[in-house]
C-alpha cells in the first residue's frame, strides 16, 4: 500500500521525493510510448525503399498500431480493475518492449506489420494504467501539474527521440531507433519494477463483477459519456493535422526537407516547459477556464497554419511553437478534469475504454483527412486548409461537451458534500 501520512520533506515543485519519482517514472514510460508511436512515420523515407513498400503499405504499417491498440483498450477495460496497477502497467510494458524488439528485427513488410500490431496491442494500454496510477496517487489540487510534467513526455519525444532516430537510421540503418529503445526501455522498466509501490487501493472497494459486466457498467454511466466524446474529438484534431504537418511544411511553405529537425527541436524546446506551466496554472486558475483558453488559442493557430503562405523558416517556428502551446493547453487540464469522471473502482476501465477511443477515432480521422487532403502535380498539398476547418468545429463542439463534463463533477461534488453534511 502507498504511505499516503503527510510527509514535511517535501522535493520538486511541492511534491514529496516519492511523489517526484512516480511523476518521472510516468512520464518516462509515457514517453517511451509516445516515441515508439511516432517514430514510424519520420523513418519511412528510409523503411520503404529498404523493403520495398508502397505508399498505402507504409500507411498500413502506421495506421496498424492505433487500430490494434484501440481494440485492447476495449479488450483489457473490463480487467483494468481488478489488479494491482503496477503489475498490470508492468506486464503491458514488457509486451510493448518485445514488440519493440521485432520492430527492430522485422526484415519484411509482414514482420513489420505484425510487430506493429503486437507493439500496439500491449503499448496502447499503458497510457490509460499511467493516467489511473496518477490519479489515485495525487488529489486533484495536483492533478494538473502532474498531466503537464507527463504530457512532457511529448514534447521530450521531438527534442529527444526524433532527431536522434533519424540520425541513427541515417548513420546505420532504420532497425537501430527501435533496438537503442528496447535497451532504454529495459532500463526504465527495472528501475519502475524496483522502486513503484504496489497500487491497491482501488481494490479494497471493488464489487465482486465479471469483467463483462464491469465494462458494461462504466459504459452506461451516462456522465462518462461527456468525456469519451471529449477524447474522441481531441483526437480528431491532433491526427488530422500530424500526418500531413511535414510534408504541408516542405511542399507548401517551402521549408527544406533538412530544416525539419530543427522545427522539431525548436517546438519540442518551447513545449517541454509549457507543459508544467500549463498544469500549474490549471491547478490555480480551475481546469476549464485553461481548456477554453487553449482552445481558443489553438483555434486561431490553425487557422493561421492552414492558410500559410509560402514563408521563413523563424515564422514557420513561431506558428508551430504557439499552435503547440494551445495544444497543450487544451490537452494537460482536460486530461486532470476528467480524471474526476469516474469512481476509484473504475477509473482503469474508464481510461482503457478512453485510449481506445482516442486511437480508433484518430484513425479513423487520418483516414479522413486522406480523402479531404489531395496532391497537387507540382507536390504541394490541396485542401489542407478544409482540414483546418474541421479542426476547428471539433475544437468548438469539445468546448461545450467539457462544459457539460465539468458541470456533471461539480453537481458531484455539490451532492457528495451534502449527503457527508447530512450523516453530520
Amino acid at each position: 500500500m502507498i504511505d499516503r501520512r503527510p510527509s514535511k520533506e517535501k522535493s520538486f515543485d511541492g511534491f514529496t521525493p516519492y511523489q517526484t519519482f512516480v511523476v518521472a517514472s510516468l512520464a518516462f514510460l509515457q514517453f517511451a510510448v509516445i516515441l515508439d508511436f511516432m517514430i514510424v512515420a519520420p523513418l519511412g523515407a528510409l523503411v520503404m525503399p529498404a523493403l520495398g513498400l508502397s505508399a498505402s503499405d507504409f500507411g498500413l504499417i502506421v495506421s496498424a498500431y492505433a487500430f490494434s491498440a484501440g481494440a485492447s483498450g476495449l479488450l483489457v477495460a473490463g480487467f483494468a480493475d481488478r489488479y494491482d496497477r503496477k503489475r498490470l502497467l508492468l506486464f503491458f510494458y514488457t509486451g510493448f518492449v518485445l514488440g519493440t524488439l521485432w520492430c527492430g528485427l522485422a526484415n519484411s513488410f509482414h514482420a513489420l506489420l505484425a510487430a506493429r500490431i503486437v507493439t500496439g496491442i500491449f503499448g496502447g494500454v499503458i497510457g490509460s494504467i499511467v493516467i489511473a496510477i496518477a490519479t489515485d496517487l495525487f488529489e486533484p489540487n495536483q492533478r494538473g501539474r502532474v498531466m503537464g510534467f507527463i504530457q512532457t513526455a511529448f514534447a521530450a519525444s521531438q527534442i529527444l527521440g526524433l532527431p536522434a532516430g533519424i540520425f541513427l537510421s541515417n548513420h546505420w540503418d532504420w532497425h537501430a531507433p527501435f533496438l537503442v529503445m528496447v535497451v532504454c526501455g529495459i532500463a526504465g522498466g527495472l528501475v519502475v519494477a524496483w522502486k513503484l509501490q504496489p497500487v491497491v487501493a482501488h481494490l479494497a472497494k471493488r464489487q465482486e463483477r465479471t469483467p463483462w459486466m464491469h465494462l458494461y457498467d462504466t459504459v452506461r454511466e451516462p456522465r462518462h459519456w461527456s468525456a469519451f466524446v471529449t477524447m474522441m474529438l481531441l483526437s480528431t484534431g491532433g491526427f488530422m493535422l500530424m500526418p500531413f504537418g511535414s510534408a504541408y511544411t516542405v511542399n507548401n511553405l517551402g521549408i527544406a526537407l533538412t530544416s525539419l529537425p530543427m522545427i522539431y527541436l525548436v517546438t519540442g524546446m518551447f513545449t517541454i516547459f509549457i507543459g508544467p506551466l500549463v498544469g500549474r496554472l490549471a491547478d490555480k486558475r480551475g481546469k476549464y477556464p485553461v481548456f477554453v483558453a487553449g482552445s481558443i488559442l489553438s483555434i486561431v493557430m490553425v487557422l493561421i497554419y492552414t492558410h500559410l503562405p509560402p514563408v521563413s523558416l523563424p515564422v514557420v517556428m513561431v506558428v508551430n511553437v504557439v499552435l503547440f502551446v494551445g495544444i497543450f493547453s487544451r490537452i494537460i487540464p482536460f486530461q486532470a478534469l476528467s480524471t474526476s469522471v469516474p469512481e476509484m473502482t473504475k477509473r482503469g476501465s474508464f481510461n482503457a475504454l478512453g485510449a481506445a477511443i482516442q486511437q480508433v477515432s484518430g484513425g479513423i480521422a487520418s483516414v479522413i483527412a486522406g480523402h479531404i487532403v489531395t496532391l497537387a502535380p507540382d507536390g504541394k498539398l490541396e485542401h489542407f486548409a478544409w482540414v483546418g476547418y474541421v479542426v476547428v468545429g471539433a475544437t468548438l463542439t469539445a468546448m461545450f461537451t467539457t462544459w457539460k463534463l465539468k458541470q456533471g463533477i461539480d453537481r458531484r461534488i455539490a451532492e457528495v458534500a451534502s449527503a457527508h453534511h447530512a450523516t453530520h
